[in-house]
């Protein structure tokens, strides 16, 4: 990985860690204060504490990009450690679709006129999960090349014995 690319996604991941941080906190500053210009029903409070963990959720991601991206630079992402961040970014990707489902949900009943509104957004929590899927897979293709990286290891110890 270049390091122009990798300039530019930290860049895009500090971009996005911030504008989501200060949206928490505005957030946050509304649910407190009071100076709700809605009128402040339950739905819409709950919204906006949904999105506040989704949020959390995406700011979980960035940071675990970030460590991997930081492993691929130093080459060391062929290794166990690497696991943990590419778990992290599964559970936050999880974490979104049921923070979704739960949207899809508190919206259901205001689109009864309506209940195509409510299987897209439910087909919209399909797609995050599968997202999640994806990783997963990507997981098992890290798992195998690690598995190979050892072998190759373990083998060139072997070689070096020998001569």
């Amino acid at each position: 990985m270049g390091k122009l690319t990798v300039r530019a996604l930290r860049a895009v991941l500090v971009i996005v860690l911030a504008g989501t941080a200060g949206l928490q906190v505005l957030m946050l500053w509304t649910l407190i204060s009071g100076n709700d210009p809605e009128d402040g029903t339950l739905p819409l409070t709950a919204l906006r504490l949904i999105t506040i963990f989704g949020m959390v959720s995406v700011q979980v991601a960035l940071v675990c990009v970030w460590r991997l991206v930081t492993m691929v630079r130093r080459r060391t992402v062929f290794s166990h450690a690497a696991f943990r961040y590419v778990d992290g970014v599964i559970g936050a990707i999880v974490t979104a679709a049921l923070l979704w489902f739960t949207v899809t949900a508190i919206n259901a009943p205001s689109q009864r006129d309506d209940p195509g509104v409510t299987v897209i957004m439910g087909g919209v929590g399909l797609a995050i999960l599968g997202v999640a899927l994806i990783v997963l897979v990507l997981r098992m293709l890290l798992a195998q090349a690690v598995d190979r990286d050892v072998e190759a290891t373990q083998m060139q110890a072997e070689l070096d014995e020998v001569i």
